[in-house]
């Protein structure tokens, strides 16, 4: 039987297309396997946030063609999208597909058996979306303008630590946000939501295979439902009086949302999130990366008071300087985010709380790097995603006057990084002595304390639970102490 391997790279919406890719090939007859050299299909879907990331992509497939030079090497993804041609002349690549036929993927890989034939009509030519001379090559490649296609793919994707416990579900894809630096509008299209029926039929299916929590991630998940038209009809599903049954655990939830799915009036990200309480018995629903204009009160109220939600806000700033902010074009003002942040705070004192920055955006002084480092240090992030600007080709920030020198920029994302490991160690020190939730993962090891079990905690903190214990568990455990930057602690039962 042939087999296949899929290598993804980048974000959880990627992870998620891959999970998809090879659903698309299994239900072919394919099996997966579980390195490189073993496939007779490799596909590699590609990130392009920054210029490190194609610089990745290219080296994997250096790789992979020494690994399996007979395998055929099919290239897709965000970096396939926006630089097909350039791809498709590396060698040893047989086939390149943007996102744009994505969701063809596996059908297009199995016809294409040795030569490549040549596409159908529903494949728009390379030379008809760009002015750029296609380049002369062997490789077939197979992208339309992405803002045609409607397509969402959609699979829950399961990382390797954790396989048995943490299943991620990409419900929306796409952008309709235009900031100045970003090319992923131009590599994932429109904003697109996935249908709550099949939401709600996936979320089931994860807890049918007795997993315990679910995250649900999009490109800009904030905006989801925006798309959809969510008129009122019976769910079959009478919600009223519905009691939840806490696996393993004996203990019995009751629903925080009552009545049926027609109740829900507006399609947004709040309605999303009590369908899924209301209509599965999840236990526990962690919510990824929502923008901050998207953090409603509804919202914020809703994920405060449910026990089944963890306690866990992922809000992107970017810049803490109003000037940095109008040059990116994004839709808030710094006092915008800081009463955002306070207000999360305020309804969930011992939530983690995240935020991805940049640092060396072009034209970034040294006081408007500091207003972003004051307003870090003024905010209860626990934790932070710094990155460093890369110009994106196409986008109006790689053609912004007064580009930030490298060593400049690298200097002030230490700055950052060094204030972010702090917060965060002040954050788990609040612990010390207390109770927390935590599942436990499939991983486990030693250390100088003894045999261990990786864990995370409700609100998203690392914790070596002391002794072996099965993965997928919701525990209650002592936090004891802070060692190489994760919580440790022994179980005091179970949730």
């Amino acid at each position: 039987m042939a087999g296949f391997f899929v290598e993804n790279f980048g974000c959880r919406a990627t992870q998620a297309d891959g999970a998809a890719l090879e659903r698309q090939f299994e239900e072919r007859g394919l099996d997966r396997v579980s390195t490189a050299a073993q496939a007779s299909v490799i596909v590699l879907n590609t990130c392009t946030v920054t210029s490190g990331a194609d610089q990745d992509a290219r080296a994997a497939i250096r790789r992979v063609r020494r690994q399996n030079p007979e395998a055929q090497i099919v290239v897709t993804g965000c970096y396939a999208q926006r630089a097909p041609e350039e791809i498709a002349a590396l060698p040893g690549v047989s086939l390149v597909v943007g996102n744009s036929h994505k969701h063809q993927l596996a059908k297009i890989a199995l016809r294409a058996s040795g030569a490549p034939e040549n596409p159908s009509s529903d494949f728009i030519s390379l030379s008809r979306l760009t002015e750029n001379q296609v380049l002369s090559t062997d490789n077939s490649i197979y992208v339309s303008d992405i803002f045609a296609h409607t397509e969402l793919l959609a699979a829950p994707v399961f990382d390797a630590a954790n396989e048995r416990t943490r299943p991620n579900l990409k419900v929306q894809d796409g952008c309709d946000n235009r900031c100045s630096f970003c090319v992923i509008p131009f590599v994932r299209g429109q904003s697109r939501s996935l249908k709550l029926d099949r939401i709600i039929s996936e979320v089931n299916t994860l807890i049918a295979a007795g997993y315990r929590e679910v995250v649900i991630s999009g490109i800009n998940l904030g905006r989801w439902g925006r798309d959809l038209d969510l008129r009122p009809h019976s769910s079959g599903l009478e919600t009223s009086g519905l009691r939840l049954q806490s696996l393993g655990s004996g203990e019995t939830l009751t629903p925080e949302v009552q009545g049926p799915r027609s109740a829900f009036s507006k399609p947004d990200l709040a309605s999303l999130v009590r369908a899924i309480l209301s209509e599965t018995a999840l236990e526990k629903l962690r919510i990824s990366s929502i923008e901050p204009m998207d953090w409603s009160d509804d919202l914020i109220s809703l994920v405060a008071s449910s026990p089944r939600i963890a306690k866990h806000a992922h809000v992107p700033m970017q810049s803490g300087s109003d000037a940095v902010l109008r040059r990116m074009h994004r839709k808030y003002r710094p006092w915008h985010y800081r009463h955002k942040i306070q207000k999360i705070r305020a309804a969930m004192p011992a939530a983690a709380i995240g935020a991805d920055v940049m640092v060396g955006f072009p034209g970034e002084t040294d006081s408007e790097f500091e207003a972003t480092r004051r307003m870090i240090a003024d905010l209860p992030f626990t934790y932070l995603h710094v990155f460093t600007y890369s110009p994106r080709p196409g986008t109006p920030a790689a053609s912004m006057p007064d580009q930030v020198p490298v060593h400049v920029a690298r200097e002030r994302n230490r700055i950052l990084r060094e204030m972010a490991a702090e917060k965060k160690l002040a954050f788990m020190r609040s612990f010390l002595g207390k109770t927390l939730q935590a599942i436990t993962l499939n991983v486990a090891g030693n250390y100088s304390g003894g045999e261990f079990t990786e864990a995370l905690t409700d609100n998203y903190l690392k914790l070596r639970l002391r002794g072996c214990h099965q993965a997928n568990r919701w525990m209650r455990v002592c936090v004891e102490d802070v060692v190489s930057g994760s919580l440790t602690g022994s179980a005091c039962g179970l949730r």
